[in-house]
């Protein structure tokens, strides 16, 4: 049965426990003090702000160049050279990330008594925020989707960066949901941080457009199949097309909350006919945030505590389309099993939500799933150093590095109402320090922090990014321990 159709009358919203938002705007406006503004912040906490200042500084000189600042996926400090392979949309969102990070950490430090940084460095970091945004255009394209309730002409972002504004290709697999999502997450942080307008009419335009890829054909009982495929062009659904929406969801549902602005759910009846109804924002939101929380818990948590990568199985993965009173739709597709390895973001971005779920909601379900995804995570991904007495080691192979920041972004989330995540968080500090200060190269840090440079000395760029998100997250974790 569809989603709204037995709640959306009767929903009643249990009070939240007094957890601040991770992404509340910034300024003393939003970092009360009750009158005792706080005159100190610690040496840790400057010393991550600054790293992380450095780090994505020198990140948007190496990687970045020409008047479209196109970004090069791969930079090597050894030889100073750039690839001329120019980074996916994934990867030109780990600069915004790192961006909408710092931003917020130097908000975080004005706010505790320490404007010098802000005074500094903030304007500089909004301006290239909105330069970031503006030179995104060169991923955007428009194609006309088939789904599984309409068919309508849609302006989002490929993966691949085109010569010129707006020309991207991102029909079918060309463009993917997951994608779409980390960009709402940053328009929304981008949003918060600014109250520019359009970063929230870009997020929102964007989350109906993933929201349009939600499996709402129905099952033999009548409940939806529910589940986001990767993209339009692919059946399969992945952990990483669900669980990063979670939170954007839930930070949109903040934003209309109490709000009596509406939006069209569009779902399909009993009888296959498509159908629409005009629901409040707040419900609608919310709504999906809890459902696609419920649909990547029912479907790909493994028994060791942790995520599969994605549920499939079928046997013939290509998109087929139904007619039903003589239109075409999308049908769905069977998909059996989960299919492993689990990766540490695909257990980040769960757990980030189930943070933001029970900040809201107060259902202790979510609380019990933070504690259980917090120290199940750490115990999977997280393995001793054998050569590195005191240290633990993440996967550095592939994108496992920017997998782990996702991990290590929803252990700092969960702090405030699981204090036991410290101990999974200071990895993190350690590891980071460590190649800092040990491997340190034109500004770049190695992909694996621990043991130094490998042959060839090449680094992803995103990888840079996120060295410099993790150090401002540091930052403002620790002040939250002061």
């Amino acid at each position: 049965m569809n989603i709204f159709l037995t709640s959306i009358c009767s929903l009643i919203l249990t009070a939240g426990p007094a957890v601040p938002h991770p992404f509340a705007v910034g300024g003393d406006e939003h970092f009360p003090d009750n009158g005792t503004r706080r005159t100190i912040v610690s040496d840790l906490a400057e010393r991550n702000l600054l790293r992380a200042l450095e780090l994505a500084d020198s990140a948007f000189t190496r990687y970045f160049t020409g008047d479209g600042r196109a970004m090069a996926r791969f930079y090597n400090p050894f030889t100073g050279a750039r690839s001329e392979e120019k980074g996916s949309v994934w990867m030109y969102t780990a600069a915004i990330e790192a961006t909408n990070a710092i931003l917020h950490a130097l908000q975080a430090h004005d706010a505790h008594g320490s404007p010098h940084l802000y005074n500094r460095e903030a304007k500089r970091y909004r301006d290239r925020l909105a330069q970031l945004y503006d030179n995104l255009a060169y991923y955007r394209g428009t194609f006309e989707l088939t789904s599984f309730t309409q068919t309508r002409e849609w302006s989002v972002y490929g993966v691949h960066r085109s010569a010129t504004k707006g020309s991207a290709k991102v029909a079918g697999i060309e463009n993917v949901y997951d994608d779409q999502q980390w960009l709402v997450r940053e328009l929304l942080h981008s949003y918060k941080l600014t109250g520019e307008p359009r970063y929230l009419e870009e997020a929102e335009y964007l989350t109906e457009y993933v929201l349009d890829g939600w499996d709402s054909t129905l099952d033999a009982s009548g409940e939806e199949h529910g589940g986001i495929p990767w993209g339009p062009g692919y059946t399969t659904k992945h952990a990483c097309s669900n669980g990063p929406f979670i939170s954007p969801l839930v930070w949109l549902y903040e934003q209309y909350a109490g709000s009596d602005e509406e939006t069209t759910h569009r779902y399909i009846a009993p009888d296959g006919s498509r159908k629409s109804t005009v629901v409040k924002k707040s419900d609608y939101y919310l709504q999906f945030a809890e459902s696609v929380y419920a649909w990547q818990k029912k479907h790909l948590l493994r028994v060791d505590g942790v995520y599969d990568d994605f549920l499939g199985g079928c046997r013939d993965c290509s998109v087929k389309y139904e007619e039903v009173n003589g239109g075409r739709y999308r049908a769905h597709t069977p998909l059996p099993r989960q299919v492993a390895p689990p990766y540490s973001y695909n257990t980040g971005s769960p757990l980030s939500g189930a943070v933001d779920l029970y900040r809201v909601t107060g259902n202790p379900q979510y609380l019990d799933d933070v504690r259980q995804l917090s120290d199940d995570s750490f115990r999977y991904f997280a393995k001793k150093s054998k050569q590195h007495s005191g240290y633990y080691e993440f996967a550095t192979n592939g994108f496992n590095n920017w997998f782990n920041g996702v991990l290590m972004r929803a252990y700092v989330e969960a702090y405030p109402m699981y204090s036991d995540v410290d101990r999974y968080i200071q990895p993190f500090q350690q590891n980071l320090d460590h190649g800092y200060t040990q491997f340190r190269r034109d500004g770049i840090l190695p992909p694996d922090l621990l043991n130094g440079w490998g042959d060839d000395g090449d680094v992803e760029g995103m990888f840079a990014f996120t060295f410099a998100a993790e150090y401002a997250l540091l930052s403002e974790y620790a002040l939250e321990k002061e």
